[in-house]
């Protein structure tokens, strides 16, 4: 049985970090979101750059005079109005900003959803070989189905 109207017991987790990947995958989550009147709630991370990057002598002068979160919590706000700018009927999305790894703070998050949905590729190559896959870390530990948007 399929419905139109969101029901709030019926969520659909999905992964964004602005990249082409995760924007394919917001959209997929909203399309099901449609089809199955599943909730949809879009989840970005940030962690504290010197616990990872500047350790390796990467700056955070790109949020110098900001904090990490609000740089993120627009970030994740104009992605999701971007990819609800060209649908006709989209569904609600529910933006959340958490501090943690993404695979983990997503695993957490999918707990008790009906799917968790992520792009195949994130920001950066190094990054993902530092930090390692996002999505795989998803597919081995949600306890809900994963898809992986390629």
């Amino acid at each position: 049985m399929t419905s139109n109207s969101p029901d709030s017991t019926h969520r659909i987790v999905v992964g964004v970090d602005g990249s082409p990947g995760s924007k394919k995958a917001l959209t997929w989550a909203m399309n099901q979101g449609r089809l199955t009147g599943a909730t949809v709630e879009a989840i970005t991370t940030w962690q504290d750059p010197a616990k990872y990057g500047t350790a390796y002598g990467w700056t955070s002068a790109a949020f110098e005079g900001d904090t990490y979160a609000t740089t993120m919590v627009k970030a994740l706000d104009d992605t999701v109005a971007e990819v609800t700018a060209p649908m006709s009927h989209p569904v609600t999305v529910l933006a959340q900003v958490v501090e943690g790894h993404p695979a983990e703070s997503l695993v957490r998050a999918a707990a008790g959803a009906e799917l968790l949905v992520v792009g195949s590729r994130g920001h950066g190559t190094f990054a993902s070989i530092m930090l390692g896959s996002v999505s795989q870390h998803c597919v081995q530990h949600a306890t809900c189905p994963v898809v992986v948007v390629r």
